[in-house]
C-alpha cells in the first residue's frame, strides 16, 4: 500500500501548491489538508489530524509548516517522518505581525485583489512574478479567499515558539527552502536544521518562496529521498 502523505498548503494556498510534487511523487497516497477553516494553530492542527490516517509522512509548506510543528507537539506518534519547507520555528516579530494586520486592513478597505498582487513578488522569483507561476499563485490568494486570509494571518501572528522542541524531534526530517526566499531566507532554514538531531537539508535552485512550484521536481527529488529514509 502506498505510503500516506499529509501536506500543509502555505498561507493563501490550496492544493495546487503541492500538485506538480505530488505528481512526481512515486508510491505515494497524498492528501492535502485544507487549513482555511480556523483562526489558531492549535486549531488547524487538531481539524488536520480528525481527518488525517492513524499514521503519515507529514509535510508542511511556509504555514504549512507552523501547523506541522503544532502537529507534532499535539499527536508526535502519528508522525512517522518530517519535512517542513520554507518554514521557521520562531514566533512572529513584532514587524511581521503589524504589517499582516495592516494587510488585513487593506484587505476589507475593499483592496484584497491589490494586497494579492502586492504578496505575489515576495512568494516567487523576480522573473515569475508577471508569468504563469506569478498568475497561479495569485489567482490561489483570490480563490482561497478573504476570510480565510483573515484567519490565517492571525494565526500566524498567534503562533507559539516551536525552537525549544527542536531538538527532541527524533524522526526523520527534511527542511527545504527556496535560494532565493527573501520571506524565510536559507539561513534561517540552515539554523533550523541545525536544531534538529540528523535533519536534511535541502536549498532549491531556482525558487524563492514557492519552490513547491517554481521548481517542484528539485523538492519532490529530495521529498522521495526522504520517504525513503
Amino acid at each position: 500500500m502506498a505510503q500516506n502523505l499529509l501536506l500543509l498548503p502555505g498561507l493563501g494556498c490550496d492544493a495546487r501548491v503541492w500538485r506538480e510534487v505530488i505528481a512526481a511523487l512515486k508510491g505515494i497516497k497524498a492528501i492535502v489538508a485544507d487549513l482555511t477553516q480556523d483562526d489558531s494553530m492549535a486549531a488547524m492542527a487538531r481539524r488536520t489530524l480528525d481527518a488525517a490516517p492513524d499514521r503519515f509522512a507529514l509535510a508542511g509548506h511556509s504555514m504549512g509548516g507552523y501547523v506541522a510543528l503544532e502537529i507534532m507537539r499535539q499527536a508526535p506518534e502519528r508522525v512517522e517522518r518530517l519535512a517542513l519547507l520554507d518554514t521557521a520555528a520562531a514566533p512572529d516579530t513584532p514587524e511581521r505581525s503589524a504589517g499582516r494586520r495592516a494587510a488585513i486592513a487593506a484587505a476589507h478597505g475593499g483592496k484584497f485583489s491589490l494586497v494579492a498582487d502586492a504578496a505575489v513578488p515576495g512568494l516567487v522569483m523576480p522573473e515569475n512574478v508577471k508569468g504563469p507561476i506569478g498568475r497561479e499563485v495569485r489567482d490561489m490568494l483570490i480563490r482561497v479567499g478573504l476570510d480565510a486570509f483573515e484567519r490565517q494571518q492571525l494565526a500566524i501572528i498567534g503562533r507559539p515558539d516551536s525552537r525549544p522542541g527542536l531538538a527532541a524531534l527524533d524522526l526523520p526530517v527534511l527542511v527545504g527552502v527556496g535560494e532565493f526566499d527573501t520571506l524565510i531566507p536559507p539561513a534561517m532554514s540552515e539554523e533550523m536544521a541545525q536544531a534538529i538531531p540528523g535533519a536534511e537539508l535541502a536549498i532549491f535552485s531556482n525558487a524563492a518562496h514557492s519552490p513547491t512550484m517554481e521548481n517542484p521536481g528539485a523538492v519532490a527529488a529530495a521529498m522521495q529521498s526522504w520517504l525513503a529514509r
